[in-house]
């Protein structure tokens, strides 16, 4: 799936050193912030800020862990398997391809039949 989104936004996010730690660890397996926190060695406030930034622009996505004894935390997973960047005509574009889970897709191709 293919999404289109502000050119400067994304690429100012990408240009951040963090943001690319936060997406690469979490490529890898879902991390809470206190597990990305250790990873990236950075404080916590601001994995929360960089992640709050990349979950708004698809980047990461979201999720509720619920652990045996009942408790739940958020985890991030990258939410991006490419990036585009065109350069042409005088303008810069930026095409991502996100990540579907089975009910997005479901969602989207059942949009798709009702729509035609």
């Amino acid at each position: 799936m293919s999404t289109d989104h502000s050119a400067d936004e994304l690429l100012d996010l990408l240009g951040e050193e963090r943001v690319r730690q936060i997406l690469a660890a979490t490529s890898r397996d879902p991390l809470s912030a206190k597990e990305l926190s250790e990873e990236c060695d950075v404080a916590l406030s601001t994995i929360y800020r960089r992640v709050e930034d990349m979950v708004a622009n698809d980047l990461l996505v979201e999720q509720t862990q619920i652990e045996t004894d009942g408790s739940h935390h958020s985890v991030y997973e990258a939410n991006v398997d490419h990036v585009d960047v065109d350069i042409e005509n005088g303008t810069i574009d930026i095409k991502m391809d996100v990540r579907e889970d089975a009910a997005q897709r479901f969602s989207r191709i059942w949009g798709d039949i009702r729509d035609t």
